[in-house]
């Protein structure tokens, strides 16, 4: 649904599940959307270099969520949110648990 505006599937993928999620890993959210894990990751240092998210080392683990500084931040959640009204509504239960 937004892939044209963010440019690429794996952008909404990652943004929408830490939206639903609050944080999450790149393993988490691929075998979640049953995707390739390299173009998550891609995704995730992409954004985290824009500072649109933010990553914390837990063990081995690099966990992500949003950077509460991103100056955009209301407003990317308020689209996020409005996008997923149009997803399944088993889908954004899914997403939600």
């Amino acid at each position: 649904m937004l892939e044209p505006i963010l440019g690429s599937a794996n952008a909404e993928r990652v943004l929408l599940f830490l939206l639903a999620r609050d944080e999450g890993y790149a393993t988490e959210i691929a075998r979640f959307f049953n995707t390739d894990l390299y173009g998550i990751q891609k995704q995730l240092e992409k954004l985290e270099s824009g500072a649109v998210l933010a990553s914390r080392k837990a063990g081995r683990t690099r966990l992500y969520r949003f950077n509460s500084r991103y100056a955009f931040l209301m407003e990317l959640k308020a689209l996020l949110e409005k996008a997923m009204t149009f997803y399944p509504s088993a889908e954004q239960d899914r997403l939600r648990i």
